[in-house]
């Protein structure tokens, strides 16, 4: 994927509920909930600063995320349907 985020954004692929067991059984309890779990995309150069470097971000590319829903704007680039949300947005890195 080539694309240049800018500033303290970044670039999400929103992680689709798995709605089937590995046996192939339908978990109906995943078709309610919502899942705000992400893998990064892109990241911009870091949040800017007034007459100085910006602020490097912490996430980087790959990274799994769980982000706030209500903070994301949602974008079809190359046929893919992706969230851009600023870091400070993001609640945490899985590990």
């Amino acid at each position: 994927m080539d694309v240049t985020v800018l500033h303290d954004r970044v670039l999400l692929k929103r992680k689709v509920p798995e709605e089937k067991s590995l046996g192939g059984i339908v978990l109906a309890g995943s078709l309610k909930e919502p899942v705000f779990e992400a893998t990064v995309m892109a990241v911009g150069a870091g949040k800017p600063i007034k007459d100085s470097t910006p602020i490097p971000l912490i996430v980087k590319v790959g990274d799994h995320v769980i982000y706030n829903p209500n903070a994301t704007i949602s974008v079809k680039f190359e046929g893919e349907d992706l969230l851009v949300i600023k870091e400070e947005e993001i609640f945490a890195i899985i590990e």
